[in-house]
């Protein structure tokens, strides 16, 4: 399995190398030369999560891994997640069900991805001795998976940068309160998207990028997205492989990416949702073609808070008929702003996704309305999923919402919501008791440099 770079300018890499490095030299995200088709639709249910995991991700490693390698990793990873289902379906109305991703240690979808990755990397670090610095950015959840995950690794040192005061004191405590000696959380002036742009920056300096054994596990890395395909399959067996819909509420466009890629497998997917909050960049863009960056505005769904999304850059490539050139251009041209999207990329988007956008009164409206009707209670990234779900449903075919975190992580907002607070589960039960560690920095990424040479482990 051959990968290459969106933006055609970076050596061809296998899956361990595409994903040590995580961003192309160019810039570019990595994708595969060919998409496998997946054989055995039929055989899946009732499977445990893991055993349909091997069989999904397998194609895609190539020889980087052994069997064995591969399913000892996938074993670790998700004993780790507390349902015995792993992603469980609920049922919230007549052909509507809600995809529970949030049983994992830090109580969101990251989980999936990052403890899986977590194992690979010390599985392909242990067998070449070599040592690497992870440097993250995240609004909220991805850095906490991280550290979750890599904590007390041997070989790796992670930085997870996150700005400021804009995510949620849960998410906040989930990345400060770790004490492990090689995990350190950067609380960044400015937004995620400033957060997103210094790790582009630290990644396209060369000199400096191979200094320090720079490896990235944002979204933009391969192996995330890989992780993420499997509970679409799950989800599909569960409801016996009927043409299905998933709405999936979505900010930097992996997790909806990853089942573009399921349906290219094979598996039946009808449509894809993407279902935004008002930073609404990527419903703007599939509903006019212009996908152009405006202001982040804080909300109580932060994880969404984002104008740049970057794993639409693989979108692009694909609906532009993997012309790296033209994903070139357009990338420049984001660099001013934004940029239109061609009549033909555009149409050969809308075949893959459409869209929503919701507000903050109706995500609140939401919560409530759900806890009154099923005594669910949906964190409100959940919320924003299932009030876009909720206006394409369609009879007599299945709806999945993603439900990306736990309530209990954003406690303020349901609070706000049903007067009710949610409490965190007994294992994280002391995390408003353990003293936190971060440091404050400026949003430069010269100041950044220096702290992590700092910090590193040399």
């Amino acid at each position: 399995m051959r990968y290459v770079s969106t933006r055609g300018q970076a050596p061809v890499l296998n899956f361990e190398q595409a994903m040590l490095s995580g961003l192309a030299r160019d810039g570019g995200l990595y994708l595969p030369e060919t998409i496998p088709p997946f054989e055995g639709l039929d055989q899946l249910d009732g499977l445990p999560y893991e055993e349909v995991a091997f069989r999904v991700i397998r194609p895609f490693t190539g020889d980087s891994f052994t069997d064995e390698e591969l399913r000892g990793a996938i074993d670790r990873a998700y004993a780790r997640i507390a349902h015995d289902a792993r992603a469980p379906l609920v049922q919230l109305a007549p052909g509507h069900h809600l995809l529970e991703l949030f049983h994992g240690p830090t109580l969101a979808f990251k989980d999936f991805a990052m403890q899986l990755i977590a194992q690979l990397f010390q599985i392909a670090l242990t067998r070449s001795g070599q040592r690497v610095t992870i440097v993250g950015a995240t609004s909220g959840d991805t850095g906490s998976a991280a550290i979750e995950a890599f904590r007390g690794i041997d070989n790796v040192d992670v930085m997870i940068m996150y700005p400021h005061g804009r995510v949620s004191e849960v998410q906040r405590r989930q990345m400060t309160t770790p004490p492990a000696a090689n995990v350190h959380a950067l609380a960044v002036t400015g937004h995620f998207d400033d957060c997103q742009a210094r790790l582009k920056d630290l990644f396209n300096d060369h000199a400096f990028r191979d200094h320090v054994g720079l490896a990235g596990v944002n979204s933009i890395n391969w192996a995330r997205v890989v992780a993420q395909i499997v509970y679409y399959f799950t989800a599909c067996a569960s409801l016996g492989m009927r043409p299905t819909d998933f709405c999936v509420p979505t900010g930097n466009f992996g997790d909806i990416f990853a089942g573009s890629i399921a349906r290219q497998m094979g598996l039946p997917i009808r449509r894809l949702i993407v279902a935004t909050n008002q930073n609404d960049i990527l419903h703007r863009a599939l509903t006019s073609g212009d996908y152009r960056m405006g202001e982040v505005e804080p909300t109580i769904s932060p994880s969404m808070d984002i104008q740049v999304s970057s794993n639409f850059e693989r979108a692009l490539y694909l609906a532009y008929g993997q012309d790296a050139n033209a994903i070139r251009q357009l990338m420049e041209e984001l660099k001013q702003g934004g940029f239109s999207i061609s009549q033909g990329a555009l149409e050969a988007l809308r075949e893959q996704y459409v869209s929503g956008r919701v507000g903050e009164q109706e995500t609140l409206d939401t919560i409530r309305d759900i806890r009154a009707r099923t005594g669910e209670i949906l964190c409100p990234h959940s919320a924003v999923g299932v009030a876009v779900a909720q206006r394409h449903i369609e009879p007599g075919v299945p709806m999945v919402t993603l439900a990306t975190a736990h309530p209990a992580k954003f406690p303020d907002a349901v609070e706000r919501a049903i007067g009710l607070r949610p409490g965190l589960p007994p294992h994280m039960a002391d995390l408003f008791d353990l003293p936190e560690r971060l440091t404050r920095v400026e949003n430069d990424v010269d100041a950044l440099k220096s702290l992590i040479l700092e910090r590193r482990t040399a």
